[in-house]
C-alpha cells in the first residue's frame, strides 16, 4: 500500500445523503412556511457545513432570526432522520473493507456536524474507520476547505504517507491547504468539469481507480 492512511470526505464520497438532506431541508423550510428547494438545488448548497445550507436554502430577503429558526428546525429533524434514504456510493463498502485488510488507517474529515458524522459512519461502516471528525467549530476548529482536521487526522494516526478523497472543489482545496495529494471521485455532489476546472490531478470514476491511485501512488496514473 503507497499510503498509510486515506483520509475520506463523507457526503457525496462515500455516502449519497442528499435525499435525506433535501428532505430536511425542506422539512424546515415547509414548518417556517417557506419556498421550498429541489434536489439539484441543495446539491449545489452542500459542501461547506450545515449551516452553510440552511443560510443558502433560505430566500435571500429572510430575517437572520428566522434563518437560524429554520437551521435549529434542520438540525433537530435532520438528528433523526439522517438515514432513511442515504446509501453507500457502489463499490464503497467493499473498497473500506479491502484497505482496512491491507493494513491502511482510514479516517473521515467532513463539514457534516460531528454528531451527525459519527452516528451515519458507525450506522453505514461501523468498525471500518479509525478516525471521525466532523465539524466542530464551537470547539475553536476550522472547517474545511482549512486543513485542521486533517492535520488532526495525521497527528492522531501518526501519518507517516496520506492521501486525501472527495468529490468537492472544496476537498480540493482542502487537500491543497493540508499539502496532501488529492482524489477526486466523480459520482458525487459536484460536475467532472468543476473538479477539472478547479484543478484536479487525479479523477477516479469507479471504486476500482480509485484503489489503484490509493494502492500504487497518485503518481502512477496519470488522469486524462
Amino acid at each position: 500500500m503507497f499510503y498509510d492512511t486515506i483520509i475520506f470526505d463523507l457526503d457525496g464520497t462515500l455516502l449519497n445523503t442528499l435525499p435525506d438532506l433535501h428532505a430536511a431541508v425542506n422539512h424546515a423550510l415547509k414548518s417556517y412556511a417557506l419556498p421550498e428547494r429541489t434536489m439539484d438545488e441543495v446539491r449545489r448548497f452542500v459542501g461547506n457545513g450545515i449551516k452553510k445550507l440552511i443560510m443558502r436554502a433560505v430566500p435571500e430577503n429572510c430575517d437572520e432570526k428566522t434563518a437560524l429558526q429554520v437551521f435549529e428546525c434542520f438540525k433537530a429533524y435532520y438528528k433523526d432522520n439522517s438515514c432513511n434514504l442515504t446509501h453507500p456510493y457502489e463499490g464503497i463498502p467493499e473498497l473500506l473493507a479491502r484497505l482496512g485488510a491491507e493494513g491502511a488507517k482510514l479516517a473521515v474529515v467532513s463539514n457534516k456536524a460531528h454528531f451527525a458524522s459519527v452516528h451515519i459512519c458507525e450506522k453505514y461502516f461501523p468498525g471500518v474507520f479509525h478516525l471521525i471528525l466532523g465539524e466542530r467549530e464551537s470547539e475553536g476548529i476550522a472547517k474545511k476547505p482549512a486543513p485542521d482536521g486533517v492535520f488532526e487526522a495525521i497527528e492522531k494516526l501518526g501519518a507517516k504517507s496520506a492521501v486525501y478523497v472527495g468529490d468537492s472543489d472544496v476537498d480540493i482545496d482542502t487537500a491543497n491547504n493540508s499539502h496532501l495529494p488529492c482524489i477526486a471521485v466523480t459520482w458525487g455532489f459536484r460536475e467532472e468539469a468543476l473538479l477539472i476546472d478547479k484543478g484536479a490531478k487525479y479523477l477516479a470514476h469507479t471504486t476500482g481507480e480509485l484503489y489503484n491511485y490509493i494502492s500504487e501512488g497518485c503518481n502512477a496514473h496519470t488522469d486524462d
